[in-house]
């Protein structure tokens, strides 16, 4: 099968890596498979070494809205009749706008993924309209959660599938050696809510003063973090590291791991720590994905959405070492289902489904 796999760049974030990712297998296993991104980014994830590369960047990127979007669909729409690719799989928002209107009169077929909670994505009256139109004119639709899903049309639906993101095979190998800190992985921004992580964590160390707290991403709220650290008084127990090249090692030492979102997807850092098997405590946040993978105070901890005072409990209960052992190995055991041939089966079936094959 000859493929495409189209997002505006592949720098560092949940979605880039899960595109990169799934292009790796797909290649992995004898698909022609290329990469497309709008524009290059200047750190970026490698990508497969048997994955053709493009980008729809010119040296005039127009800062016009109409202008950019019909120039990238333009692009995308010559390239596509070019190489013709059996299937175009795009990933976001815009993007997946873009794919659908690309391939209109094509042969390609067109796959799009939504990534986020649909409120937040599609949050504009011309994005929701956009989004329940369009889609509909997709001869797939692929979303991680139920409830993402439930938000489109019936039409859309019915030829939807819900598919998890996979975890790199090398998380599962990680043997978990020392609990010598907290750790949290992720933009620095309003999403994450990383300052009702710090406040419940400041709550924390007044009980248990040799509590650590890492916190891994980079992003624009950094320098108001750090002001936040340090009116609490906690620069000791807290500290922003900045993007990380190696999350495995991180948490092979991580007692336990924290997602304090406003709402997600299906969040990647959740699923490589209960990989490892780290125990975490996560936000029930829209839309859904958390739920979807964590039985409360079984596989991990479930707390309610901006709730400083339910995370500050959850982290004394992460205190009780039997508990931790529990939800270690129960994260452990279910993470089995995100296994990259888990995912890419699935995957791979709905493409052939999509494309006609057998």
């Amino acid at each position: 099968m000859k493929i495409f796999f189209y997002i505006n760049n592949i720098g560092y974030g949940g979605a880039e890596r899960v595109m990169v990712n799934l292009s790796s297998v797909f290649a992995e296993n004898n698909h022609d498979v290329s990469l497309i991104t709008s524009f290059n980014v200047e750190k970026e994830y490698e990508i497969n070494s048997k994955i053709k590369r493009y980008s729809l960047e010119n040296e005039e990127q127009s800062s016009n809205f109409l202008k950019r979007n019909f120039s990238r669909i333009k692009k995308l729409k010559a390239l596509c009749k070019k190489e013709q690719p059996d299937v175009l799989v795009s990933f976001m928002g815009e993007n997946n706008f873009r794919a659908i209107l690309a391939t209109r009169g094509l042969k390609t077929k067109t796959i799009v993924s939504v990534r986020n909670d649909p409120n937040k994505e599609y949050s504009t009256k011309l994005f929701k309209f956009l989004a329940k139109t369009l889609y509909k004119k997709a001869d797939g639709v692929v979303f991680q959660t139920d409830d993402a899903k439930n938000w489109f049309p019936k039409k859309v639906q019915k030829k939807s599938r819900v598919i998890m993101n996979q975890v790199a095979e090398k998380f599962f190998s990680v043997k978990k050696e020392k609990e010598d800190y907290y750790v949290a992985t992720g933009r620095l921004n309003q999403q994450k809510n990383y300052p009702m992580m710090i406040r419940a964590f400041a709550r924390f160390v007044k009980d248990y003063p040799d509590e650590k707290l890492y916190i891994y991403g980079n992003g624009d709220l950094r320098e108001e973090l750090n002001e936040l650290i340090k009116n609490l008084n906690v620069e000791r127990n807290i500290l922003l590291k900045g993007p990380s090249n190696d999350i495995p090692d991180v948490l092979k030492n991580a007692k336990g791991f924290l997602l304090s979102s406003n709402y997600e997807g299906i969040p990647n850092g959740l699923l490589e720590a209960m990989a490892v098997g780290v125990p975490c405590i996560s936000t029930d946040c829209p839309c859904g994905g958390p739920k979807m993978i964590i039985n409360h105070n079984e596989n991990g901890l479930l707390i309610p959405v901006g709730d400083e005072d339910k995370l500050y409990e959850a982290l004394c209960c992460l205190e009780n070492e039997d508990l931790r052992k529990k939800i270690s190995t129960n994260a452990k055991k279910s993470a089995e289902s995100f296994k990259p041939d888990v995912i890419y089966e699935n995957w791979e079936k709905y493409l052939k489904e999509v494309v006609g094959e057998k």
